[in-house]
């Protein structure tokens, strides 16, 4: 195998998988900056990725009616990722609610937002479905060549032809994610509430509506996250669909250290962890390794960046602090 052929076996397979943990790891990391952990981005994911499934099968024959067979059916998954961002919104609120106005543990209360979207998705997938999983979506993301940039020299394979979408749309959410949170205004006062609530309360910051605005973004991230995958991996929904992804977002986020680009390339490498057992048949020395271990690296590798393996990581200040105004 040449080395184009090798790159364009592994690089179009490991970008289908970071685009999901790119959105919610850079949601990871908007919420942490402003001093609240969002353990529940896992249960984040999973009400993306049931929104995302349920809109697409419910509304996607509603949505070809009213605008064609050709133009409904690319139109279809759009709206339903945008559904499930606005799902994942108002969901992250929970969490918003109980870690910032009523100061419970945030660790605790992220632990039973994953449990909360769980429990969600399975009751109403056998209410309205009548069993553990839902159909197949007829209209999810489907692989295309980007005009002009595929026809570009050995770059066009590799980055721009059998791509999604959606991969493309997860690298501009970081970038603008970066630029808002380290050149604006908005994103200094973000930073500041999470390294120093006290400080940002005295220059007339109001610290708890800037947590909640991160948790809310973070929420539709995480959402827009789940629903890619579900719309591009999986297809459809059941209790395993989402099985431990928004925790790899969640080591992303720590292993990028807290910094949108740095969640994106972490993610990147997850990615990559994540696509070897179905490119491995395909590449020489890789396909000589047994399967379970190609299936497990994804998580030993995020045990290894949780546990610090690859470098001390320095949380913002703040993090897991209540703000109780008027008090140090």
């Amino acid at each position: 195998m040449d080395i184009l052929g090798f790159l364009t076996t592994v690089v179009p397979t490991a970008f289908f998988y970071a685009a999901p943990l790119i959105f919610t790891a850079v949601g990871g990391a908007i919420s942490e900056r402003s001093g609240v952990i969002n353990i529940g981005l896992e249960g984040l994911m999973i009400m993306g990725a049931f929104v995302g499934i349920v809109f697409n099968l419910l509304m996607g024959p509603v949505i070809i009616n009213a605008f064609g067979s050709g133009f409904g059916g690319d139109l279809t998954p759009w709206l339903s990722i945008i559904a499930a961002g606005i799902i994942g919104g108002i969901f992250a609120l929970l969490l918003a609610l109980a870690s910032i106005t009523f100061r419970a543990d945030q660790v605790v209360s992220g632990v039973a937002i994953n449990f909360l979207a769980l429990g969600i998705g399975i009751f109403f997938i056998k209410e309205v479905f009548g069993a553990g999983q839902t159909d197949f979506v007829d209209h999810p993301f489907n692989t295309t060549s980007i005009p002009l940039l595929s026809e570009i020299p050995f770059l066009g394979p590799i980055f721009f032809e059998r791509t999604f979408y959606t991969n493309w749309l997860a690298v501009i959410v970081a970038v603008l994610a970066w630029y808002v949170m380290f050149k604006t205004p908005f994103g200094l006062r973000l930073r500041s509430v999470g390294e120093h609530p006290h400080a940002a309360d005295t220059m007339g910051i109001n610290v708890n509506r800037m947590r909640y605005i991160a948790v809310g973004i973070s929420g539709v991230l995480g959402g827009i996250g789940g629903s890619v995958f579900a719309l591009t991996v999986a297809q459809n929904f059941s209790a395993s669909t989402i099985s431990g992804q928004g925790f790899i977002a969640l080591a992303a986020n720590v292993f990028g250290k807290w910094h949108p680009l740095g969640a994106m390339g972490a993610a990147i490498f997850f990615g990559v962890a994540q696509s070897l057992s179905v490119i491995s048949q395909g590449i020489p020395l890789l396909d000589a390794v047994p399967g379970i271990y190609l299936q497990i690296a994804p998580y030993v590798l995020t045990i290894l960046a949780i546990a610090g393996f690859i470098g001390r990581a320095e949380a913002p200040k703040a993090l897991n602090q209540p703000f109780i105004k008027g008090t140090r």
